[in-house]
């Protein structure tokens, strides 16, 4: 069994010490009185007192000095075995200071081991000190010395392994309470870290399904205003409508995100078949294709419908950026297992498997934090088609027909 450390091993120790200080230096001052008033003089007396001073001593400057270099734990328990010893033999009532004394081996022995090897060692001692004092084996000796101080040896041999392994156990729940605590510190942190960071994509996403498609229809539309400013200036001016709305929209959009609203934008005004149909309506008028929409009314919560329409925007960003398409097709519809929505258009397609962007990214995290999925189906010259799938709890109530 290794050393014994740590806070919680020390306080043990250290209140234990303290108990047994009043005790010890009491019963010191009575064998000091007792050897002094009432022993004849002699060579057996000074020899018990310097053997007694030299144990008060040690335990003096061990108890106030704790970290001094000389009187160290284990000097001093060896100068306790040798005091034990010389007073077993020079008298034959030290089995008082046998007894008291008795903790101060597991105290700062600090390891069983060493604690038994020292307790064994003062065992021996006084048991020798005896046999010589008694001029040999005797039933006497047997009887009272040798049985008795066996017996205190076992209690505290017993006690001592019990109070180890309280301290052991004590020790290794502060140590286990001490590496939860700092487990759940960096848990704590690597949420925080986690949170920041999906809050810088959510925020990533909601500007590109926003802003960055307002701008770059903004764009569009004003160098198609520009174009046609000499040549068709009713177009124009239709355009720079569109502009203006847009970039009004835009400035709603921002402050939403700025404001970190629960309800974004048009998202949250009425069902999610209108808002998708003034969507709908303003690519149509913006772009000049035909949208071919079939829109069936839904009650949805505004999760959902943030979601619908944001791959919607992004799909018709698409379309209008890289499809070259002439017409537009989208079906809104409630099937047994969710809420289905389909984007399809002739434009020229692509590989879907070599297509970079955030924009598809972004549509398949959003779907996935609602449970749902993204399928998009594109080849060359054959247009392409985005499902979006978001499952739902149940049949939710109101809703109608197809709008077209």
């Amino acid at each position: 069994m290794t050393a014994l450390a740590g806070p919680t091993a020390d306080a043990f120790w250290a209140a234990s010490l303290r108990r047994w200080n009043a005790v010890c230096w009491l019963l010191f001052a009575m064998m000091a009185v007792g050897l002094t008033t009432i022993d004849r003089p002699g060579g057996s007396k000074y020899t018990a007192l310097a053997l007694l001073g030299s144990v008060v001593l040690c335990y003096a400057v061990l108890d106030r000095f704790p970290d001094n270099p000389v009187v160290r734990p284990y000097v001093y328990l060896s100068v306790l075995v040798v005091a034990l010893g010389g007073l077993a033999y020079l008298r034959g009532n030290y089995a008082a200071l046998f007894m008291v004394t008795l903790p101060h081996y597991w105290m700062f022995g600090r390891t069983p081991k060493a604690s038994m090897g020292f307790l064994g060692l003062a065992t021996a001692g006084t048991l020798i000190g005896s046999v010589l004092r008694q001029d040999g084996w005797s039933v006497e000796f047997f009887s009272e010395t040798l049985v008795s101080t066996l017996i205190v040896v076992a209690v505290g041999v017993l006690i001592g392994l019990w109070a180890h392994s309280v301290v052991a156990q004590s020790a290794e729940r502060a140590r286990l309470i001490d590496e939860l605590e700092r487990t759940q510190a960096q848990l704590s942190e690597a949420h925080q870290r986690q949170g920041a960071a999906d809050e810088r994509e959510r925020m990533a996403r909601e500007i590109h399904d926003t802003l960055a498609q307002g701008f770059a229809s903004i764009v569009v539309l004003a160098e198609a205003a520009r174009a046609g400013l000499h040549s068709d200036t009713a177009r124009s001016a239709q355009q720079l409508r569109s502009i203006e709305s847009t970039a009004r929209e835009n400035l709603a959009e921002a402050r939403e995100l700025v404001g970190s609203a629960q309800q974004q934008g048009q998202a949250a005004a009425g069902s999610v078949a209108q808002t998708l149909r003034r969507t709908l309506d303003r690519f149509a008028e913006d772009t000049g294709l035909t949208v071919d929409a079939d829109l069936r009314e839904l009650a949805c919560d505004q999760q959902t419908r943030i979601a619908l329409l944001r791959c919607t925007q992004e799909s018709l960003a698409n379309v209008r950026k890289h499809a070259r398409a002439s017409t537009v097709g989208v079906v809104l519809a409630r099937q047994a297992y969710g809420v289905e929505l389909e984007i399809t258009d002739d434009g020229t397609g692509f590989v879907v498997g070599e297509a970079a962007g955030f924009g598809l990214d972004g549509m398949r995290k959003r779907l996935a934090e609602l449970g749902g999925r993204l399928t998009v189906t594109s080849s060359m010259g054959d247009g392409t088609r985005v499902m979006a799938l978001i499952p739902l709890a149940s049949q939710a109530p109101g809703e109608s027909g197809a709008e077209t």
